[in-house]
């Protein structure tokens, strides 16, 4: 639609795109009031899109403000703008624009969540811990006390449903992603850098945080495992515990492409048919040695008998 002549134009704000109402405006603030996130899961790093940015604050300033709230007196909590605030203080800047809006624990928890979730490239781990950090505080607001314990698991459900649609996964997604957050950081940081798949990773999720370490030390010294044998691994430990060398023979024994090896157990019972009461464990192994030794020399095996 074509606008008349001095007809005015109505520009959107930085507050308008935040969704910032229109009573919010930004003030310069001390960088060294604001601290970081609690248990921020998204990763701040030195890396080259880091230093586009600073380049950026360099030659134009920071042209978005942070959002903060306030924490106690003179002191903010940063919702989101961690990055914005890091390179920042490459620059050497003192103050920056911000928003400052007071907010629940709950509501802080989804707004950073919301703020750094659609950022490209994300580790596995920042997404497990974000969408736990969500699914908490989501639940936390519907929380009720008249709900008996299958309706919890429903509403748990539904929670998990409502927040993989909206960021277009899965609900088993959602869970398994989740599930990473019970790994010891080493085998996290092995996931993020894609040397241990995340089916795998998720079963070794559910064991206890010593055998945890036992498969990671696994992992560094004899490279990936695979889904299935965490699989028989998780059957084996049903069975009772089980010693380090225990595991590494179960891993081993279950790698893909891996010659099972072959165990014959003959009975005490069996081997009483052929051989006289007296004789040891010792002497019959020599003479069942002895035995196939001479089956072998006769080709037994390329002959069929």
């Amino acid at each position: 639609m074509k606008t008349r002549t001095g007809q005015k134009l109505k520009l959107t704000t930085v507050e308008e795109l935040l969704g910032v109402p229109a009573t919010e405006s930004s003030t310069e603030i001390d960088v060294d009031m604001i601290h970081v996130f609690k248990n921020h899961p998204f990763k701040v790093l030195d890396d080259e899109k880091m230093s586009d940015l600073v380049e950026s604050i360099r030659v134009n300033g920071i042209l978005s403000p942070v959002l903060v709230r306030p924490n106690g007196e003179d002191s903010y909590e940063m919702i989101s703008g961690h990055r914005r605030m890091h390179a920042a203080k490459i620059v050497g800047l003192t103050m920056i624009p911000a928003i400052v809006r007071e907010m629940s624990d709950d509501e802080a928890v989804i707004y950073m969540v919301d703020s750094n979730i659609q950022r490209e490239e994300l580790l596995p781990s920042e997404k497990a811990f974000a969408f736990k950090m969500k699914l908490d505080a989501m639940k936390r607001q519907g929380k009720r006390t008249d709900l008996t314990s299958d309706q919890n698991v429903q509403k748990f459900q539904t929670s998990r449903d409502s927040l993989a649609s909206e960021f277009g996964i899965s609900g088993p997604q959602i869970s398994r992603y989740i599930r990473l957050t019970e790994l010891i950081p080493d085998l996290l940081e092995l996931v993020d850098n894609k040397r241990l798949q995340m089916t795998a990773a998720v079963e070794i999720s559910y064991v206890d945080k010593e055998i945890q370490q036992w498969i990671c030390e696994y992992i560094h010294e004899n490279g990936n495992v695979k889904q299935n044998q965490i699989v028989i691994l998780r059957q084996e430990l049903l069975n009772g515990a089980i010693t380090q060398s225990q595991l590494i023979d179960i891993l081993n024994e279950n790698a893909i492409g891996r010659i099972p090896k072959k165990k014959v157990t003959l009975s005490e019972k069996k081997l009483s048919q052929y051989f006289p009461p007296h004789y040891t464990s010792a002497e019959m192994e020599k003479v069942i040695v002895e035995l196939l030794t001479n089956w072998k020399e006769q080709g037994g095996a390329e002959n069929g008998f």
